[in-house]
């Protein structure tokens, strides 16, 4: 900060100095003596009777006596310039004040439209409140941070980490928060920092694992697993680390794996805990799977809970750019909630138009489900790769807010639009 304002300074300086100075220099004139005024003038009365006496006597013609008086006054003038010099020395003074003056408030008017003060005084307000944002993010005081305050949370802790070096608390904070505002890049950087610096931290692992999960390529599926894992050794009761393995060996369809996690989990919990219902919803999902014939009459059975029956379709003017080998993802996400998707449906080979469903059983964390929020947007993505987060060249569609309550019997989404920077 000191040295942002440091810099500020002085730009003004140069800044003000390169009005001033040109005006000062004019100033800067030789002292003039009325004596030697006095002389000039009067070797410029001598000649110029010499003149007079030299066109009188014929010595010269008229052009040349003209042309010499020209010369005469010329030369006594430029003798006596520093004198005119000498008197324009205040003006010069009132110019450099003006110019002064008028480089501050251009400077000032300029800020007042394009500066960043607004961001400036945010980010004041970030370094001032970041303590009060910890103990309402981790100690769970107060209300929780609206996702504004999770922005400020964000630019504060980066703040912290650029001034006081690693700290590896603060970047597993900024790993979690990037996480709440679905900034997977921030929140794999955040990580990859803390785990560094404590690569047995149990927290940092079950996180990172989280955005490796959410990402869904095969390479970060494998690392997630493998940290999980380590997690399981040292803590084998770790519910989270159990929870998103079960996740794992599910998105593999590693049924007899994943059913044995989603057992494990249930078995922790009572039959009262929300949780639980989902859980035992997947574990069936799973044995379905694993011997459907077994369970051919519960085939014609409405799933339980909230399912969503979506029709994807892709708009004629991008069908073209449908890249080769890509992988569709529809997905759910509560409207005006969490960023993380409530359930999720990844295809490698589909053909549009294409229906599917979205249910409780899909979700991807037992507490983010359908049926535990009212109001949901659909989002179908086009992918050239199997990464859940949004790049460029991706396709995308997204359909209007759907209330739960009252949502039509098909939710139809059109992909009509090519994600140009992950901005877009």
């Amino acid at each position: 900060m000191t040295q942002m304002w440091g810099m500020f300074a002085l730009l003004s300086i140069l800044a003000a100095l390169f009005v001033v100075v040109p005006f000062l220099r004019r100033e800067k004139v030789i002292a003039v003596d009325s004596d030697a005024n006095a002389e000039r003038i009067a070797i410029y009365q001598q000649r110029l009777d010499d003149l007079e006496q030299e066109f009188a006597d014929k010595k010269i013609e008229q052009t040349a006596y003209n042309e010499s008086i020209v010369e005469l006054k010329r030369r006594l003038l430029n003798e006596l310039s520093p004198e005119k010099q000498l008197n324009a020395r205040g003006n010069n003074r009132i110019f450099a004040l003006t110019g002064l003056a008028f480089l501050v408030a251009v400077s000032a008017v300029f800020y007042g439209f394009t500066g960043s003060q607004k961001q400036i005084e945010d980010w004041y307000t970030a370094i001032d409140r970041l303590p009060e944002f910890g103990e309402r993010a981790v100690l769970q005081q107060g209300e929780p941070l609206s996702q504004n305050e999770l922005q400020a949370f964000a630019l504060g802790l980066r703040t912290k980490l650029a001034e006081s070096g690693d700290d590896a608390v603060a970047w597993m904070l900024l790993g979690r928060v990037a996480m709440s505002l679905g900034d997977n890049d921030m929140a794999k950087q955040a990580f990859e920092k803390a785990l560094v610096m404590q690569p047995d931290n149990n927290n940092v692992l079950v996180n990172f694992s989280q955005v490796l999960l959410i990402e869904g390529t095969d390479p970060s599926m494998n690392r997630a697993a493998r940290m999980l894992s380590k997690v399981l050794q040292s803590d084998p009761s770790n519910m989270d680390a159990i929870s998103l393995l079960a996740l794992i060996a599910y998105e593999r369809q590693d049924w007899e794996e994943a059913k044995a996690a989603f057992e494990v989990l249930q078995s922790s919990m009572t039959q009262d805990d929300p949780r639980y219902a989902m859980i035992s919803e997947r574990i069936h999902d799973i044995e379905h799977k694993i011997n459907p014939d077994a369970h051919a009459h519960e085939e014609n059975q409405a799933p339980a809970g909230a399912s969503l029956t979506i029709s994807v379709s892709l708009n004629d003017s991008i069908a073209s750019q449908l890249p080769d080998n890509a992988t569709l993802f529809i997905f759910a996400k509560a409207h005006n909630g969490p960023p993380m998707p409530l359930a999720v449906n990844k295809l490698k080979q589909f053909q549009f138009p294409i229906t599917v469903t979205l249910d409780d059983s899909m979700a991807m964390m037992p507490d983010l489900k359908l049926s535990n929020f009212e109001k949901v947007e659909i989002t179908a993505r086009v992918s050239s790769d199997e990464a859940v987060t949004v790049q460029a060249g991706d396709l995308e569609g997204q359909s209007d807010v759907i209330a739960l309550d009252n949502a039509p019997s098909i939710v139809r989404v059109e992909i009509s639009r090519v994600i140009t920077s992950t901005g877009s």
